[in-house]
């Protein structure tokens, strides 16, 4: 009788099985962390170059789902044709491969981007700096989650539980850098530490492909991904399938982009906004791929989840022509994204294909959130004026609900047709009674009843499918309907609007003023208005400095165009130069059709085009006054507030020359910071901080101004108004440079000071 060998898993192999689940999360933990904190430390360090723009995020938000797409594709193929160990050993390889091009920071050669197109410059640095460690941080996600499908474990049957590591590592991270990372830690010290945690990852992914090999299913490492997986290889998901997937990704994806173009441009100018629809899209990954997650529609939880979507979606379009406030507008798009997006990702999950398949359908979910952002990122703005793909999107979302679709084509087209004949019927019936009896507000009214009809609708899909297009068409003709001239570039949407009365033209970036003009017949040059009024801080620091110089500024330098409003400052033969980084913008000031500051006070005033850092670099000196305007709104481009920056100013200025800063904003107060800095090279600043409601009647906004200058006496009067303040540096403040800033100190800066004096 032969004898039978019993073979035992060697010692090592059973210890290492025995890390494998801790190993495996903890380096998707750590993976998902690296991930998604080099993107606001990267995108930090490029910001500077493009004025702060908030399209840059949006761009790099492209760029960031482009690569991963990129490693969810090379996890795919290393899966399906090698086994644990040498797939283990070609991704070691990328690792070390990649840990070349660290520490993090901005290759030579890419100093300054083109005057047009800096969207495709931009893709092409995120690439070329950061592009391989992010490639191949993006494959770990797929790839561990694919050898513990295949290790043998008692829970390789669902590998997709260790996705919810991966989204808690992105969460943790995206909510550590503003809070934890950026105000302490310098751009220098960030990127070494990220080094650091990349060598630490390395190791744990070793622990982890060997830990999943050491079950016995990948030890031959031979064939495609079913070959000795210890799994039956599952049938190949149709194309109708996979459409699904790439779909309910594609929708949540394009979302994000555009609700955060949205909210940063129509409802709230607020400094790291783009935080949170960021965090709530990774949250909805965390909720919905866990055990137990209830099917949208399943359930008295799942239904109320699709009603709320509805309701939401009526109430978001009429927010278009009925405003709520700041903080209703933010809760209200917030909570829809929020919603909607956590129904998509919820239905993706269910939607989900056996573990054989994990690789495969992480591709197409990739493929989907790509095609959402090059649709909302980098199509949009060239396509749309205004930011028109956010309703677009959160209709098409209703779409996106369990069994939406069921029931054939021929079912959809005989309920629909009914419904959708009657609807456009009411509408027509409905425009033709408004234009015979003249009703001014039509297409708002209009967009006030698709949204009602939306939210009545909720019960039925086929009813759904109509109200949604009937009320995105009244809303969509609404926003066309509205007079304001809307022109959009990269750096954000231009709105030239009128008042009520047709007496005054704004200028609107955003819900920020950058200049108004009165209207009717010229009568000598236009007044500046609203904050640059000549009784207005700027206005007072100009003359005050021109009488300290005898009457004359000699060359004066603006940064920041807006309207041109500051050209009807100029007296005498002085001799003013502008610097503006949007090429929009100097088309809408240089036409005397919108605005006649330049036409009228400034024609033979050159307009340099450029990020002020770098353009300044290149112009002549001995500036008798230096007018920084580039902090309204959210958009604070902190590297002209740095060491470095005020350097340059002075390189610049005469030896009596002054730096004057417009720094009003809703949500920051930048003196303090201002006076720091300053006092590193010897300034001394002073402030004016108004405190008054707008005035309709002069059309003034009350302002703040920042003043610094070697020697007060070069102030002028203005080191002796009581209306100004001198702000003494603080030793133990530290300032702010090219490596460091701290905008959450900004905003407690701003919290700091009296109610009385806030904007």
């Amino acid at each position: 009788m032969p004898t039978t060998t019993l073979r035992t898993a060697p010692r090592f192999s059973l210890g290492l099985a025995a890390a494998q689940v801790p190993a495996a999360a903890a380096a998707l933990l750590l993976s998902a962390f690296l991930l998604f904190s080099v993107q606001p430390l990267f995108t930090k360090m490029v910001l500077p170059r493009l004025g702060g723009s908030p399209a840059t995020w949006s761009v790099a938000l492209v760029v960031f789902q482009a690569l991963l797409m990129g490693g969810y594709v090379y996890a795919h193929l290393l899966t399906r044709w090698l086994g644990i160990r040498p797939a283990l050993a070609v991704h070691l390889g990328l690792m070390l491969l990649a840990g070349l091009a660290l520490p993090i920071g901005v290759p030579a050669g890419w100093g300054r981007p083109p005057a047009e197109h800096e969207a495709l410059w931009l893709v092409g640095l995120f690439a070329s700096a950061i592009g391989l460690p992010f490639f191949a941080l993006s494959a770990n996600g797929p790839l561990i989650q694919a050898w513990f499908a295949r290790s043998g474990h008692a829970r390789a049957d669902n590998p997709y539980c260790l996705y919810a590591a991966s989204n808690i590592g992105s969460f943790a991270a995206l909510v550590a850098y503003p809070l934890l990372i950026e105000p302490v830690l310098p751009l220098r010290v960030q990127a070494e530490a990220w080094l650091g945690g990349f060598v630490v990852l390395v190791l744990l992914i070793l622990a982890t492909g060997l830990s999943s090999a050491s079950g016995g299913a990948g030890l031959s490492g031979a064939g495609p991904f079913g070959a000795g997986a210890g799994m039956p290889a599952s049938a190949a998901p149709g194309w109708r399938r996979r459409g699904a997937w790439i779909g309910l990704a594609l929708v949540p994806s394009g979302l994000l982009v555009s609700v955060t173009a949205h909210l940063s441009t129509d409802v709230a100018a607020a400094p790291l906004l783009w935080v949170v629809p960021l965090a709530l899209f990774l949250l909805t990954f965390v909720i919905a791929f866990r055990d137990g997650m209830v099917l949208p529609g399943s359930g008295p939880r799942g239904r109320a989840l699709l009603r709320l979507q509805v309701w939401g979606t009526a109430l978001a379009l009429a927010s278009f022509v009925v405003g709520f406030g700041l903080w209703g507008g933010l809760a209200l798009h917030l909570g829809l994204f929020f919603v909607s997006a956590l129904i998509c990702h919820a239905t993706l999950y269910h939607l989900r294909p056996a573990p054989d398949r994990l690789t495969e359908f992480y591709v197409c979910v990739s493929l989907g959130g790509v095609l959402g952002g090059i649709a909302c990122g980098l199509v949009a703005p060239l396509v749309f004026s205004r930011v028109v793909e956010y309703p677009l999107l959160i209709v098409a979302a209703l779409a996106c609900r369990p069994g939406f679709l069921a029931g054939g084509t021929r079912t959809w087209l005989a309920a629909v047709r009914p419904i959708a004949l009657a609807g456009a019927g009411a509408a027509a019936v409905m425009g033709l009674a408004g234009t015979m009896l003249d009703v001014a507000a039509l297409p708002q009214l209009l967009a006030l009843a698709g949204a009602g009809l939306l939210a009545a609708s909720w019960r039925d899909p086929h009813r759904l499918a109509v109200a949604g297009v009937l009320a995105l068409a009244a809303g969509l003709f609404a926003m066309r309907a509205d007079a304001a001239v809307s022109v959009r570039s990269f750096f954000g949407i231009h709105r030239i609007v009128e008042t009520a009365d047709g007496t005054t033209r704004l200028l609107m970036h955003g819900t920020t003023v950058h200049g108004a003009m009165r209207l009717g017949p010229p009568d000598g040059p236009p007044e500046p208005l609203v904050y640059y009024t000549a009784p207005g801080p700027i206005g007072t620091a100009i003359r005050s400095v021109r009488a300290a110089q005898g009457g004359a500024l000699g060359a004066v330098a603006v940064v920041g165009l807006g309207t041109g409003s500051l050209a009807c400052h100029r007296r005498g033969a002085e001799s003013w130069r502008f610097y503006e980084i949007d090429p929009e913008v100097i088309r809408i000031a240089r036409d005397p059709g919108r605005f006649r500051f330049l036409s009228e006070c400034g024609r033979d005033m050159p307009v340099v085009l450029g990020d002020a850092r770098l353009t300044l670099a290149d112009a002549p000196g001995g500036l008798g006054l230096l007018v920084i305007d580039a902090f309204s709104s959210d958009a604070i481009p902190a590297h002209l507030l740095t060491r470095e920056a005020l350097a340059l100013y002075l390189e610049k200025l005469a030896p009596n020359g002054v730096l004057a800063m417009h720094i009003t904003n809703r949500h920051l107060d930048l003196a303090r910071i201002l006076a720091r800095v300053g006092a590193e090279l010897g300034l001394s600043t002073y402030v004016a901080r108004e405190a008054f409601p707008f005035d309709p009647v002069r059309f003034r906004a009350a302002a703040t101004v920042a003043v610094l200058a070697r020697d007060p006496a070069d102030l002028g009067a203005v080191a002796a108004d009581p209306a100004w303040t001198r702000i003494a540096p603080e030793s133990d403040r530290r300032p702010w440079t090219d490596d460091f800033s701290n905008i959450l100190q900004a905003m407690a800066d701003k919290l700091a000071l009296p109610r009385a004096s806030g904007d």
